[in-house]
């Protein structure tokens, strides 16, 4: 009963919102060239929230879908959004849909922020209650994320790898993110070719792009590069950073050591006198020789006035 007169007070009075069956005939009248599916009835249903009365709703009524689009964002950008609301109050509502398994419960589409302030606030919600399918609900969070502050690469691609993963077709996530088929494969590949807990860790990282998560997923790759990642997300200093810095420290940690090449050791030459004249190293490429001038003064002066001679000879032997 509670589902019913929620729904009924949203739609307001038959005189003026229509019954169900009014705003069904309503959206029958779409002209043709209106989208249709579940994307169309998507767009329909968030124009359709224009001109419906909102109510107030508990936020701890209001429950997380299977799959979120955002992920946390940085305190201090909270923080001032946050402070905006308290100040101000919610100027935009949510949409929620009535939860599809718990009487007298909730799921939000869109508005995960200001659900998240106002509950900080100690307020109540102001929402729009819609009765949306799993595809609807998808289909509306990604025209609220078109119509607002974009996600980051790495939001899109979790989103869409997760959507999948949670056996929605692929029709529907390229609808939601508005992307095609080639670059919908992307996304999702980014997103499976790294851990879903690195990538929760670093967070949105809005000024980091696409090439430079998928450097960080073939440093990723390896021996223990990922132990890596997780020891440094798990600094507590780390974790005050802004997700960008996050990513930064990550990828500095997860970069490859470079090897060392072994020098080879100089050997000592010793005349049959017993001076020990110079040293000399020697690899495949290059033969390096070193007097010295302490212990065999003028020694060095002299090979090289004699150094012209010692390789005409060598010539003569090649002969």
């Amino acid at each position: 009963m509670a589902r019913k007169h929620l729904l009924s007070d949203l739609a307001g009075p038959k005189s003026h919102a229509g019954s169900a069956e009014d705003v069904s005939a309503q959206e029958s009248i779409t002209p043709q060239y209106a989208p249709r599916g579940a994307i169309g009835a998507v767009s329909r249903s968030i124009e359709l929230l224009k001109s419906q009365s909102l109510i107030e709703l508990d936020p701890d009524r209001i429950d997380a879908p299977a799959v979120t689009d955002r992920l946390d964002e940085d305190g201090e950008q909270f923080e001032e959004f946050a402070r905006n609301i308290r100040e101000n109050g919610q100027q935009v509502p949510i949409l929620v849909r009535p939860h599809p398994t718990i009487e007298g419960r909730y799921q939000i589409a869109y508005g995960r922020r200001r659900l998240r302030a106002v509950k900080a606030a100690g307020l109540q919600i102001k929402a729009a209650v819609r009765t949306l399918t799993d595809d609807e609900l998808v289909l509306a969070q990604g025209q609220e994320n078109s119509a607002r502050q974009d996600l980051s690469f790495i939001e899109r691609a979790l989103y869409a790898a997760e959507l999948e993963a949670n056996g929605f077709q692929r029709s529907v996530i390229m609808g939601a993110l508005a992307v095609d088929k080639s670059n919908l494969s992307r996304l999702i590949q980014a997103a499976t070719q790294l851990p879903a807990d690195v990538i929760r860790g670093i967070g949105a990282a809005p000024k980091t792009g696409r090439d430079r998560w998928g450097e960080l997923a073939t440093r990723l790759g390896s021996d223990g590069a990922v132990d890596k990642a997780r020891e440094v997300l798990s600094d507590g200093a780390v974790k005050a950073l802004p997700s960008d810095e996050r990513f930064a420290r990550v990828f500095e940690a997860a970069a490859p050591k470079k090897v060392k090449k072994n020098k080879v050791q100089a050997e000592v030459w010793q005349a049959e006198d017993g001076v020990k004249a110079a040293r000399f190293r020697q690899d495949k490429r290059t033969l390096t020789l070193m007097i010295d001038n302490k212990a065999a003064p003028e020694f060095g002066d002299y090979l090289m006035s004699v150094l012209p001679e010692i390789y005409a000879s060598f010539k003569k032997t090649k002969q």
